[in-house]
């Protein structure tokens, strides 16, 4: 699949609105979809193999969205197939008290996949630019001082964060950032749904629900952060989110193509360990 329509061009003013959450064009139905994914994940497994074994480059999927937009399912699908060895997922939930003795960055950064493996974070230091943004009590809990509190606060962070990923991209770090976008209206019916099904009523916060109240303030913080940190090297791409079957296709078409686009082949063997290679099996062959 093209995913190049989801994909925010640099500088490009966004307008949520513009995207709609129940997309899913070319695909026509789930069915369709799911054979699209199963070749897909198969895809990704020899792509990601190709990685760990080159130990070049080092990959880094950030999610973002609300709650209940389908980030857990999206990476728990998307990634089924690859090997557990090569792909570290981190959930960042709000920071602990060790944390916020840091700068913002430190705990995502910290978390930084090596080469050769996929790191996956399931939420980023964008929360910084949008929650916080969104709930200003929470940066008084930084502590920071007075003078570092500006107008201009936002726009250091969207500087900062340029920066931090333009230098990890230019240390073999691949970065690619999905926001899933989801519908207020399907949002309301999956807390429902979670209310109402006991195997899902754990996943259920009311906090969720409040944050939820807050959708205009969110979608405001997201198009501002989207626009200001979307750039050739760590690009974002808005994923309509109201079908899951489909926010996993493009998903994991975004992926391939990322992985494609590294060259990644398995490590040449040179004349030396193939001269190895072939007295050990005369060695195993003569048993």
């Amino acid at each position: 699949m093209d995913t190049s329509r989801f994909r925010v061009r640099p500088g490009e003013k966004v307008n949520l609105r513009r995207y709609s959450p129940v997309d899913t064009s070319p695909l026509k139905n789930k069915r369709k979809a799911a054979g699209r994914l199963d070749r897909g994940i198969e895809r990704l497994a020899v792509l990601q193999e190709k990685l760990y074994a080159q130990n070049r480059w080092a990959v880094l999927l950030i999610f973002q969205a609300m709650d209940a937009a389908g980030k857990d399912s999206a990476i728990k699908h998307v990634m089924s197939g690859v090997n557990p060895q090569g792909c570290e997922v981190y959930a960042f939930k709000a920071p602990s008290a060790e944390e916020l003795d840091h700068d913002y960055l430190w705990r995502c950064l910290r978390r930084v996949p090596e080469r050769g493996r996929i790191g996956i974070f399931n939420r980023s230091y964008y929360e910084e630019t949008l929650i916080v943004r969104v709930h200003p009590e929470l940066l008084a809990r930084e502590r920071l001082p007075p003078l570092l509190v500006t107008d201009d606060i936002w726009t250091e962070r969207f500087e900062d964060i340029r920066n931090v990923e333009r230098y990890l991209t230019r240390n073999v770090v691949f970065i690619v950032k999905f926001y899933l976008h989801v519908s207020r209206k399907e949002l309301r019916r999956r807390f429902l749904e979670r209310l109402s099904d006991p195997e899902k009523q754990w996943k259920f916060s009311l906090q969720d629900v409040k944050e939820s109240e807050s959708w205009s303030a969110y979608m405001d913080a997201y198009e501002t952060t989207i626009r200001h940190t979307a750039t050739k090297w760590a690009p974002w791409y808005v994923v309509p989110a109201d079908n899951k079957w489909f926010t996993r296709v493009v998903v994991a078409s975004a992926v391939i193509e990322t992985l494609a686009s590294l060259d990644l082949e398995y490590p040449e063997v040179d004349e030396g360990k193939l001269k190895e290679l072939a007295a050990a099996k005369k060695k195993l062959l003569t048993k």
